[in-house]
């Protein structure tokens, strides 16, 4: 009798957990592991994020984060390095004043994940800055799928357009926010797009967007590293369903076919131009852009699309391409110290700067005009600029929700400083 009741119980708790096991398989909608996967009850589940970090104006590098519109919420984070604009001339050993290039940067995360307030994003813009010699501003967009694509674009096109205003210092009639650092310290002249997976397809759409509409705008270099450019006319050689090294923060081919139809909503599927660009767009660059700077990485599932619209541009503008052999999707965010990433920071430094390195044996790492002898920047500098609170303008809380529940949207509503807490055990991040 006791046996009986005992099996029935058994079979009753193996019904129980298979009907468990069924539910759970059922209702993922969609799976982008490592970044996102959406469940059917409208739940999402991010796993690419990093703890946020406060703006720092006393750092080596100076951070400052403004709320550029008010109404969709977009803002930036601004990177100035210490010493910015007081310069020492080394003919004269005067002192005098010289502006700095100015970068502005669109972070990757596949167009759902990560931020520019985020530690990743946030130690990497520093870190450029700061080699650079050069004004960094980090774009803060709206993510998929809360709010799918065309937000980014727009948010993009959103701070581009405060960028131009603070450099022509221009009033604005769009309630955007004024901040003295792009005036007093970038040089217009030397402007730049830039930005890793999702954000280097932002960073060209922007670029583009700037050709129709402001003819008379020049981008002094477009810079991509690794960007996010996909289609659906047939796989390319890196283009392979092999399974990615366990810890790889990009997927194979297959889970890359799912990521534009996933951040479009279903709107748009692989043949989208904005991931596949057709020839007269990337003609249009050339009204605009001067240099073009292409980065890859050997293992990467979207090498070959960097490698062919590297092709299909370097007839049309100064064209650099820098290959990483031995390297994933991302590797240089993650491992900023290894030998492959200081050389891909080091040729992006003198693509910024117009400089050709004499001892490296990699052609693609150059540019053709070599730039005049550059000032030795003085040790220090006293910014004269009113100290700004961080603002975590889409209310993801200072490290990004992991679970987003079925009625929430990340919103724009600005709230108070909260301290950084650990992520949950299962991030990839260090």
């Amino acid at each position: 009798m006791h046996a009986n009741a005992e099996n029935s119980r058994l079979a009753a708790a193996a019904a129980t957990s298979r009907k468990a096991q069924q539910q759970n398989e059922v209702e993922v909608l969609v799976d982008l592991y490592p970044f996102i996967r959406k469940y059917k009850d409208g739940r999402v589940e991010r796993f690419v994020s990093s703890p946020f970090v406060p703006a720092d104006e006393h750092g080596r590098v100076a951070t400052r984060d403004i709320v550029v519109d008010q109404g969709s919420g977009v803002s930036v984070r601004l990177f100035l390095p210490s010493g910015a604009g007081a310069a020492v001339d080394s003919g004269t050993g005067e002192a005098c004043r010289t502006r700095l290039p100015l970068v502005v940067y669109f972070h990757g995360g596949s167009f759902c994940s990560e931020s520019a307030f985020s530690r990743t994003y946030n130690r990497y813009a520093s870190s450029l800055a700061s080699n650079a010699g050069a004004l960094v501003v980090s774009v803060e967009y709206r993510l998929a799928p809360e709010f799918p694509i065309p937000a980014a674009y727009d948010d993009a096109w959103t701070a581009f357009q405060w960028v131009q205003m603070q450099l022509q210092q221009v009033p604005s009639s769009l309630s955007f926010s004024a901040d003295p650092w792009i005036a007093d310290y970038a040089d217009p002249t030397r402007t730049f797009l830039a930005g890793d997976s999702a954000g280097g397809n932002i960073a060209y759409h922007t670029a583009v967007r700037c050709c129709h509409h402001h003819h008379n705008l020049e981008i002094e270099g477009l810079i991509m590293v690794q960007p996010y450019f996909w289609g659906s006319d047939g796989r390319l050689p890196s283009e392979t369903d092999d399974p990615v090294p366990a810890g790889s923060l990009f997927m194979p081919a297959y889970g890359v076919d799912r990521l534009w139809p996933f951040v479009t909503n279903g709107m748009a599927g692989n043949d989208d131009p904005r991931i596949n660009p057709p020839v007269d767009e990337i003609l249009s660059l050339s009204l605009t852009c001067r240099r073009v700077l292409m980065a890859v990485a050997e293992k990467d599932t979207l090498r070959d699309r960097g490698l062919r619209l590297a092709e299909r541009m370097a007839p049309l503008t100064d064209m650099a391409v820098v290959k990483s052999e031995g390297e994933e999707h991302g590797f240089h965010l993650y491992n900023p110290l290894r030998a492959t990433s200081k050389k891909l920071m080091k040729s992006i430094v003198q693509f910024i700067g117009n400089v050709v390195d004499d001892d490296n044996d990699d052609p693609c790492a150059t540019t053709k005009k070599p730039s005049p002898a550059p000032l030795a920047v003085a040790p220090s500098l006293v910014l004269g600029a009113p100290t700004r609170p961080f603002k975590d303008v889409f209310g993801y809380g200072m490290a990004m929700k992991r679970w987003t529940p079925p009625d929430a949207r990340p919103n724009h509503i600005i709230t108070a400083l909260r301290v950084a807490t650990p992520h949950e055990t299962g991030s990839p991040y260090p």
